[in-house]
């Protein structure tokens, strides 16, 4: 079955809340982002992507990069696996307070401008379609995919450390779970 891969983008240059909404990676993140294309080129040749999709956001298009350049294709920019949607009733300095309390919950309980259970079904649906795809994405994304693959309805499932890879098969029609990327010691920060 086809592999699909989810990936932290690496350490940003500034945390969620910072001045910076959208901020490429530091030293330590542009490092991770190099280890990650190490491991996706290590897997067998049957498993080892042949895709890269990025996240519209530059963490992860600068996570991407490397293992694109390494494989020879163009980094897929798709919005579907971006950050989670901030309501737009919300000012930018509330997200941070806003996340804490949406990780305390289920995804049915999540308020805001959308249906929140449904953005981590699209999320869901576009990765069946994909196969042998590197996918780099965001914290609460991946754990969108996680805890509705295991039938979990909290939004925080566990903590992906900073371009920790999540595997998935695919066949098109259904995704399951291979492994959880490595969890960080710490929370998202």
């Amino acid at each position: 079955m086809p592999r699909l891969y989810l990936i932290r983008h690496g350490k940003p240059l500034a945390g969620w809340g910072g001045a910076d909404d959208d901020p490429g990676l530091d030293e330590t993140g542009q490092a991770q982002a190099r280890a990650a294309r190490d491991w996706l080129l290590a897997r067998p040749p049957e498993h080892r992507p042949q895709r890269v999709v990025s996240s519209p956001l530059r963490r992860c298009r600068e996570t991407a990069e490397p293992t694109a350049n390494a494989l020879g294709v163009a980094v897929e920019v798709d919005p579907i696996v971006g950050e989670i949607p901030t309501p737009a009733s919300l000012h930018p300095s509330e997200r941070p307070s806003w996340l804490r309390q949406v990780f305390q919950g289920t995804w049915g309980e999540i308020r805001g401008d959308l249906d929140y259970d449904e953005w981590r079904r699209e999320i869901v649906g576009s990765l069946r379609a994909r196969g042998d795809t590197a996918v780099f994405s965001h914290y609460v994304a991946i754990n969108a995919v996680v805890s509705h693959l295991l039938g979990d309805e909290r939004v925080l499932h566990f903590r992906p450390d900073h371009a920790s890879i999540t595997t998935l098969e695919t066949d098109g029609t259904d995704l399951v779970l291979v492994e959880k990327g490595r969890e960080a010691a710490t929370g998202v920060l």
